[in-house]
C-alpha cells in the first residue's frame, strides 16, 4: 500500500491457536493452582474407593444395589465440580454483589430445617429430605455465606483505602452477621456446624488484621457459651452423651461409646499397609457405623493402613499449604479473608472428623472433606475450591 510515495508492509502476525490461548501467560490454565485442583480430585477418588467398599455389602441402607452410594457419590462429585467451576467462571470478586442473595438463602435454607420439611437423620435435625434417596444439609452452605459475609464486611473500608484495619464497629457488624445463622443451627441444634462455624470466624478475625483483643474474646466467649449450652440443657441426650463417652471412653463401650470403639479397633487392625481394599474384616462385616460418611477415614485406616491414611492426611495438608499460600499473595484483604476463612474450615473439619475416628476429639457428626459420603458437603467443598482458584488467579503472575 502507498501513501505519499512511500510504501508500508503491513506484518503479518498469525493469530493463537486455543491450545496456545491456553497456555498463554495470563490464560486460566497457567493461573490455576494446579497442586490444589490434584489434591482435591485425588481426595475425591480415594473417597469414592472407601464409600463403596463401606457400603457394597450393607444391604439394609442399598436396597440390594451395591452400587447405590457408589453412583450417587460420583454424581454428588460431579455436581460439585460443576459448582466448582461456576464458581471460578464467577470469580470471587463477581460474588460480592449476590454476596446479601446468598446469605439470605442460605438463611432461608436452614430456617426450613425447622420447619415441617426438616428431617431427622442419625439423631440430628439438619436435614431438607428431597426424596429419592437424596438430602440436603443447609448448614453446608452457611459455612460458604459466613465467609463471604464476614469478608465483604470486615474488608470494605480497607480496600477502598480508608483504613488499615477493621475497626471495632465493623468486627462487630462481622460478628453480628455470622451470629444469626449460628442461633438458628444451635435450635436443630447441630453442634458439629456450630463448631466448624466457630473455627471460620477465628480464622476470618485473624487474617483480617482486626485486634487481638477481639479474636481473645471470641475464645472466652466461646468457652461461656458452651458451658452455657451445657448448663441450660439446649444439647440433646445423645449430644450429652457423646461428650461422655469422649471424657470416659470405658464410660459405655457397647452403648453410645460403640462407634468409637469400633473404629480404633478397625484402624488399630490395618497396621502399616492395610488389609488391601475391599478386604476389611471390620469394614465387610459392618461393625462401624455410619462408615461412608462421619467414620469414612475408619476404612482407610483398615484396609490402606497407615500408609494410606497418612497419604489421606498429606492431601489434606496438600490443600490447607495452598490455601495459605493464596491467602499470603491475595491482592486485597478481602481475597486474603475469603481464602483464610476457607483454610480455616478445612483444617478444622479434617482434625475433628479423624480425630473424633482415633478418639482424640468428641463425636461431633462432621464428615472428611472431599472423602465422606454426602451431596451437601461435596457440594460446599468444590465451591471452596473454585473460589480459591479464583482468588489465586487474580493476583499477578510472579506472585
Amino acid at each position: 500500500m502507498s501513501i505519499s510515495g512511500y510504501t508500508t508492509i503491513r506484518r503479518y502476525t498469525p493469530e493463537k491457536s486455543t491450545l496456545g490461548k491456553l497456555f498463554a501467560r495470563d490464560s486460566i490454565v497457567r493461573r490455576m493452582d494446579w497442586l490444589l485442583l490434584f489434591a482435591a480430585l485425588l481426595l475425591c477418588a480415594i473417597g469414592t474407593l472407601l464409600v463403596y467398599s463401606a457400603t457394597r455389602n450393607r444391604t439394609s441402607l442399598t436396597h440390594g444395589d451395591q452400587y447405590y452410594f457408589l453412583l450417587r457419590h460420583v454424581m454428588n462429585a460431579g455436581i460439585g465440580a460443576a459448582l466448582g467451576i461456576g464458581a471460578v467462571v464467577i470469580g470471587h470478586r463477581r460474588m460480592r454483589d449476590v454476596v446479601p442473595f446468598y446469605y439470605a438463602l442460605a438463611i432461608l435454607g436452614i430456617l426450613a430445617v425447622l420447619s415441617p420439611l426438616g428431617s431427622t437423620v442419625n439423631g440430628a435435625h439438619s436435614w431438607i429430605v428431597i426424596g429419592g434417596g437424596f438430602s440436603l444439609q443447609p448448614s453446608e452452605f452457611v459455612k460458604v455465606a459466613i465467609i463471604l459475609g464476614m469478608a465483604v464486611v470486615l474488608s470494605a473500608r480497607v480496600d477502598a483505602g480508608d483504613r488499615e484495619h477493621p475497626d471495632h464497629r465493623t468486627v462487630l457488624q462481622a460478628l453480628g452477621l455470622a451470629a444469626l445463622p449460628i442461633a438458628i443451627i444451635m435450635m436443630m441444634p447441630d453442634l458439629g456446624s456450630v463448631m466448624v462455624l466457630g473455627a471460620i470466624i477465628l480464622g476470618v478475625l485473624l487474617a483480617s488484621g482486626a485486634s487481638n483483643r477481639w479474636v481473645f474474646g471470641l475464645i472466652a466467649s466461646g468457652i461461656v457459651g458452651a458451658l452455657l449450652v451445657w448448663q441450660l440443657g439446649i444439647l440433646d441426650k445423645y449430644q450429652i452423651d457423646r461428650f461422655a463417652a469422649f471424657a470416659n471412653p470405658a464410660l459405655d463401650p457397647s452403648g453410645v461409646g460403640y462407634n468409637t470403639s469400633q473404629a480404633r479397633i478397625a484402624i488399630g487392625s490395618g497396621g502399616l499397609l492395610g488389609k488391601g481394599l475391599f478386604h476389611g474384616s471390620q469394614t465387610t462385616g459392618q461393625f462401624v457405623p455410619e462408615q461412608q460418611t462421619d467414620f469414612v477415614f475408619s476404612v482407610a485406616g483398615e484396609e490402606l493402613g497407615f500408609v494410606g491414611a497418612a497419604f489421606i492426611i498429606l492431601l489434606i495438608g496438600v490443600i490447607l499449604w495452598r490455601g495459605c499460600a493464596i491467602a499470603r499473595g491475595a491482592t486485597d484483604l478481602y481475597g486474603t479473608i475469603v481464602a483464610a476463612g476457607i483454610v480455616a474450615w478445612f483444617a478444622f473439619q479434617a482434625f475433628e472428623n479423624i480425630g473424633m475416628t482415633l478418639g482424640i476429639m468428641p463425636v461431633a457428626g462432621i464428615p472428611l472433606p472431599f472423602v465422606s459420603y454426602g451431596g451437601s458437603s461435596m457440594f460446599a467443598n468444590c465451591v471452596a475450591i473454585g473460589l480459591l482458584q479464583s482468588v489465586k488467579m487474580q493476583r499477578p503472575m510472579s506472585a
